[in-house]
């Protein structure tokens, strides 16, 4: 008989699986989205997130508890004002939402890594992350109130600043605030990476930032682009930023691996909305096993080189991740 490989070997048993696994995931990687409103006593469900609420700050601290409990170390915090104008004033507002929300959960949760999504969209009436003049995205003059914004948030006592924006120059603009402002250890997780996509529908429900007019890709990345975005990190890097993120995720693992075989930094994968709800719609039809789509998900975006995600699924990942370690 002809000599061949047998490589089934490596995989007769459960046990022998395991002990020749390549990528786990773990449940420190994950960091939980939560969408904060002004109103009071509410935490209802996104309609197009099954599982996603707004939640009120009266919410907020049992909540989070509840994220702890699962052994989750971080969270990111995403406003959602009663009150939009043409340049997003309650962003920057040190009594804004993001800004309460950061202060109450570091007084009952004080080792909780806390995130801070730095844009204007959700602040905006006209729903663009920047200054408008002539119809157009104004770069520069939407970065001075991005480091106002930023700067507010690490008074308030977020650990990360993660800019989303997509400005040029922003991660410089923000690192030198931040230091101006005595916030030199506070580092910058930057949306290096993100595609004008087609995935963030549900988001934009959640956090009622949809453009009143035109889009966002004369700022967000072409997805045909590849070496793009390897010159957005090495830019981004360059001007202070600590992490990189890729956004979407599921369609971009190529991308997720080219940043990170190039740079020697921690990369964040942001499993955004589109790619949550797309696997809860076809979960709730019974058309697929949501378990084990999930884990599959996730260790896919581990494997193809990220150190940290962005997901939703945050809470179920732990508690599958929990029972299976028993």
């Amino acid at each position: 008989m002809a000599q061949f490989k047998r490589h089934r070997r490596l995989r007769s048993s459960a046990n022998m699986r395991s002990i020749v696994r390549e990528t786990y995931l773990h449940i420190e990687d994950f960091i939980y989205p939560l969408f904060i409103v002004e109103e009071e006593n509410t935490k209802q469900e996104v309609p197009s997130m099954p599982g996603v609420y707004h939640l009120s700050l009266d919410y907020l601290v049992k909540e989070v508890q509840s994220i702890v409990d699962l052994g989750i170390k971080s969270i990111i915090l995403f406003g959602v004002p009663n009150d939009k104008d043409e340049v997003g004033s309650c962003a920057y507002h040190e009594e804004g939402i993001v800004q309460k929300s950061i202060k109450l959960v570091k007084e009952h949760f004080p080792e909780l890594v806390v995130v801070a999504d730095t844009c204007l969209c959700q602040y905006t009436s006209h729903g663009h992350c920047g200054v408008i003049e002539d119809g157009y995205v104004e770069n520069d003059k939407s970065l001075e109130l991005l480091v106002k914004t930023a700067v507010s948030q690490a008074q308030a006592g977020a650990d990360i600043i993660a800019p989303s924006n997509m400005m040029d120059g922003f991660v410089a603009a923000i690192r030198e605030g931040l230091d101006e402002a005595g916030f030199v250890d506070t580092p910058i997780m930057s949306y290096a990476v993100k595609y004008a996509s087609s995935f963030y529908g549900p988001f934009r429900d959640a956090a009622h930032s949809t453009p009143q007019f035109g889009d966002r890709k004369t700022y967000q990345m072409d997805p045909a682009n590849r070496l793009e975005a390897l010159r957005e990190a090495e830019s981004d890097l360059a001007e202070g930023a600590d992490f990189l993120i890729v956004k979407p995720a599921l369609s971009y693992l190529d991308i997720i691996r080219d940043v990170k075989d190039s740079f020697n930094v921690p990369v964040v994968a942001y499993n955004v909305s589109g790619e949550y709800s797309m696997i809860k719609a076809a979960a709730q039809n019974g058309w697929i096993s949501e378990k084990e789509i999930v884990l599959e998900m996730l260790t896919s975006m581990k494997r193809a080189g990220v150190d940290l995600i962005i997901t939703y699924f945050a809470k179920d990942a732990a508690n599958w991740l929990s029972e299976n370690e028993k």
